[in-house]
């Protein structure tokens, strides 16, 4: 299951984790204990989110691009 649905879309766990990233920087462990999701999950998910260009990674953490700020705007 991956994090960005066909359509271009996060799914349920995107959004999840992009809400995350909202706040600011975050490592994949941060983000996992923020989602209650399982680490492995967390670090396939930003893979995905950072290919789409809605997260991208910066030292060992990972932040929202302005391409992925715009999309949770629209999915408030």
């Amino acid at each position: 299951m991956g994090c960005i649905s066909p359509d271009g879309k996060p799914t349920d766990s995107g959004t999840r984790l992009l809400r995350a990233l909202e706040s600011g920087l975050r490592s994949p462990e941060e983000v996992a204990r923020e989602t209650g999701l399982p680490l492995f999950r967390v670090r396939s998910g930003l893979r995905d989110l950072t290919s789409a260009g809605l997260a991208a990674p910066r030292d060992d953490r990972y932040e929202l691009t302005p391409k992925g700020s715009d999309l949770l705007a629209t999915l408030a």
